[in-house]
């Protein structure tokens, strides 16, 4: 079973994803929690996967987030959002926070979002990711270290890594540039050896601050 503690300071949300996530057969949800008890919460219940609101009258998300990933084996967290271009999802993201997703996800899709964390990959919505770039559009340039290592990159590495930072599955790359998952799964895995990060969030992050994503925009292509 995926252990899941959902932190929300709207009960109405808290019960909407409980019930939600309940209904799968490999989900509990083992809390759900304003942000006040939220760190104690994840202590108690040790779940795999947290989603945690970024914005909450009670407590910062944003300090309940680096609370928990000071803990030791802490589990991976999605940040929830209302906002398409929330202010503070890109300081989450660079906190620790292994994806975002909005509060309207459809319900069909959550319980795979959550599979998707649990299994270590990285939930981004492309709705939001395009919207989040677009609203930080001079976000942290990347230092001349960083640039370089995104120009070591191979055109279709390139190709790759822009769709990470879009948010797109290895599957739904694979189907976007007619490569197999597998040969996705390659190409991301060299990515992330060429650029020296750990995850695929940092790898998206370190797009952006390169400007891999601001032709996209000018383009008009992205999903």
């Amino acid at each position: 079973m995926i252990r899941v503690v959902v932190v929300d300071d709207e009960a109405l949300v808290r019960s909407g994803f409980k019930l939600i996530l309940g209904a799968a057969d490999d989900i509990e949800v083992v809390a759900a929690t304003a942000g006040a008890e939220a760190v104690d919460s994840v202590r108690r219940e040790r779940p795999d996967v947290v989603l945690l609101d970024i914005r909450m009258p009670d407590v910062d998300g944003l300090t309940v987030l680096r609370e928990v990933r000071a803990l030791p084996k802490p589990p991976v967290v999605a940040m929830l959002t209302t906002f398409d271009a929330d202010e503070y999802v890109l300081t989450a993201l660079r906190s620790g926070a292994a994806g975002f997703l909005l509060k309207d996800t459809e319900p069909d899709q959550l319980a795979q979002l959550v599979r998707t964390l649990a299994a270590g990959g990285v939930v981004m919505s492309p709705k939001a990711s395009r919207a989040v770039w677009q609203s930080h559009p001079g976000a942290a340039a990347a230092d001349d270290a960083e640039a370089a290592r995104v120009g070591r990159l191979t055109e279709r590495e390139r190709e790759v890594l822009v769709l990470v930072a879009e948010g797109l599955s290895n599957t739904e790359i694979g189907a976007r540039v007619h490569l197999s998952a597998g040969t996705v799964k390659d190409h991301v895995s060299a990515i992330l050896t060429k650029l020296r990060v750990g995850s695929r969030v940092q790898a998206a992050l370190l797009a952006q601050r390169a400007g891999l994503l601001d032709g996209r925009r000018r383009s008009g292509s992205g999903r």
